[in-house]
């Protein structure tokens, strides 16, 4: 941004919930009190309930859908949902991979493992009744409060993709990790309709532009970053998994999660016809 307005436009970083919690954040950025901000898909649904349709657990299953969902005809839906529902627009997507689940209490790999673990996870009501059928017990907690509470074992585990867990350094406190692919970790970033509108037309151009490169960037920051990520949680201790039963996890999820929400999030139809976008080769 910086760059392509020659300096006009500043950009200046609050990382680690420095301005907040995420949803404190989207809040703000709806109000004009804060410029911009980037946030995981889940704390955005509270604004925009029909964005909750990315946070349905295995919508999303390899990366090329991840790009596909976020892009083209499905990318400026997602945006006029944003744009409507919420009050902001949509600069750009960040990836980070699956949501893996961690915990402090045993190794997961299949269902019965998972049964009464306290597991965090974002204010999102879909996200809630995730872990709730894969037989969990999951707690809605800040980001901001999610280190202390894993260290402290209020909660005994949370779900978050490699990258985010290696920099959270969650291995100091989580020493088990399971590859639970029900998730793609979607992160908008997001500008008030507000102070969009009080940009000129050329700034309005540089931002999107400036969004649209910052998310081609950070797939391949992504895809290159994550194997490092693993590998040094590894080399921290931590227990990597597979699960024995993701079939079971997935009639789950499509049977007990999806129709419970469907009405939420635009309808089934709605619902089916990104799905058919998503396997489009």
């Amino acid at each position: 941004m910086e760059y392509y307005s020659d300096g006009d436009i500043k950009v200046k970083l609050f990382p680690g919930g420095a301005l907040g919690s995420e949803t404190e954040m989207v809040q703000n950025a709806r109000l004009g009190s804060l410029d911009m901000a980037l946030v995981g898909i889940g704390n955005v649904t509270p604004f925009s309930k029909k964005l909750g349709a990315l946070t349905m657990p295995y919508l999303i299953t390899n990366s090329t859908q991840a790009v596909l969902a976020t892009t083209g005809e499905l990318g400026a839906y997602w945006n006029g949902l944003a744009k409507e529902e919420a009050g902001m627009n949509i600069l750009g997507w960040t990836y980070s991979n699956f949501r893996y689940l961690t915990n402090s209490k045993r190794p997961v790999k299949n269902l019965e493992d998972v049964k009464g673990l306290k597991i965090r996870v974002p204010q999102n009501s879909i996200m809630l009744k995730s872990w709730e059928v894969f037989g969990a017990n999951p707690i809605a907690m800040a980001w901001t409060e999610t280190f202390t509470a894993l260290q402290q074992k209020v909660v005994d585990g949370q779900d978050n993709p490699y990258i985010v867990n290696n920099t959270m350094k969650f291995y100091e406190v989580q020493p088990y990790l399971t590859e639970v692919h029900h998730q793609y970790s979607l992160q908008p970033l997001l500008i008030g309709n507000r102070t969009m509108g009080k940009l000129s037309e050329e700034d309005q151009a540089i931002l999107i532009r400036s969004g649209l490169e910052a998310q081609e960037y950070a797939l391949v920051f992504q895809m290159t970053e994550s194997e490092n990520a693993k590998q040094n949680m590894i080399a921290n201790g931590v227990e990597v998994f597979e699960l024995e039963d993701e079939d079971q996890w997935i009639k789950l999820a499509k049977e007990k999660v999806w129709p419970a929400f469907y009405d939420d999030i635009g309808g089934k139809e709605s619902f089916d016809n990104v799905l058919n976008k998503l396997q489009q080769k």
